[in-house]
């Protein structure tokens, strides 16, 4: 597979604090990738940097070969990188139908900056008006039942999978999603993950996630890497990475204190 983004030595401080310390890695099309970490571990400010919102003190992203890192967020978006984030970024007093509109409009307008002046187009990757391609959207997430409720009253993890529709209605090659399922019951967190994953079997879209339950992380991540102190100390396949020593002491925390120290010492 061909790698889609790509990081070289990235360095990131804030003030007396390094939260990027030399991250480079390459993430292959098609892949579904589980960034894991303590908070303060440095994924957020990782993601930040891929999407434009952080500039690097050092080293540079690459995305399908392009040299992305002086662009600003909105141009990475256009070129096809999606982010959703922690909490759900909606408007609260419109319908959920009308949030996927406003998502697709932005869509359209990118491809043709004039499509107001000129009629009904066909938004680009759907081949469809307006109005039918949100309909598509919000049946593809389940979210039909939901059409004509104002975002604002929705349940929490039916927000979260109107906000990432809205990002994945944009038809990203790369989708970032930062926590799809906290604030989620347990009860909930594996039917909104199935849904999420199938749309994005679905649009063909690479995937990072960033995740902190380690049942979400395994059964649905075909690769992991793990953060801590601004570092990537493991990277690899689910059951690997998570038996890793280093990332039990550090992230997940299973490993007893004796072996802790046992660690340390080594």
């Amino acid at each position: 597979m061909s790698v889609l983004l790509e990081t070289r030595g990235l360095h990131k401080r804030f003030g007396a604090v390094v939260a990027a310390k030399d991250i480079s890695v390459a993430i292959e099309r098609d892949s579904v990738v589980g960034l894991i970490g303590t908070n303060g571990a440095g994924k957020t400010t990782f993601v930040n940097m891929v999407t434009g919102y952080l500039k690097p003190d050092q080293g540079s992203v690459r995305f399908k070969g392009r040299d992305v890192t002086p662009l600003h967020p909105r141009q990475i978006t256009r070129l096809g990188v999606g982010r959703s984030f922690q909490i759900p970024q909606l408007y609260d007093s419109l319908s959920a139908y009308d949030n996927v509109v406003v998502a697709l409009g932005i869509a359209l307008r990118n491809a043709r900056p004039r499509w107001l002046a000129r009629g009904p187009r066909l938004v680009p990757g759907y081949g469809l008006p307006l109005e039918e391609a949100a309909e598509q959207v919000l049946e593809r997430f389940g979210l039909a039942e939901f059409r004509d409720r104002p975002a604002g009253v929705l349940p929490g993890g039916v927000r979260k999978l109107l906000d990432i529709a809205m990002t994945l209605a944009l038809k990203p090659e790369l989708l970032l999603l930062d926590e799809p399922t906290s604030g989620v019951s347990s009860e909930e967190k594996f039917a909104i993950m199935d849904r999420i994953m199938r749309a994005v079997r679905g649009s063909g879209a690479t995937v990072l996630f960033v995740e902190h339950d380690m049942d979400i992380v395994s059964r649905y991540a075909s690769r992991v890497l793990a953060f801590y102190d601004g570092r990537v100390i493991a990277d690899g396949a689910p059951a690997e990475v998570l038996a890793d020593p280093d990332v039990q002491l550090y992230v997940t925390g299973t490993r007893t204190t004796a072996e802790g120290a046992g660690h340390a010492d080594d």
